[in-house]
């Protein structure tokens, strides 16, 4: 049977912590920041824990 091969895409967003974790940057903070307040644009640029059922699938994708 042929080895399940890494999912590219996917390897160049997330990041595996030691723990396991999968890590992801949070959506909205590309383009027209002016229009957000402070406390949103603060919460955009952090990184962020991937749910526990997306992160499973992750993982599979991953090979990890």
């Amino acid at each position: 049977m042929p080895k399940q091969k890494t999912h590219k895409g996917l390897k160049k967003r997330v990041k595996i912590t030691a723990t396991g974790k999968v890590m992801h940057k949070r959506t909205g903070g590309g383009h027209l920041m002016s229009g957000k307040s402070a406390k949103r644009r603060r919460r955009v640029s952090s990184s962020a824990i991937m749910k526990s059922a997306t992160a499973k699938t992750a993982r599979i994708e991953l090979c990890k």
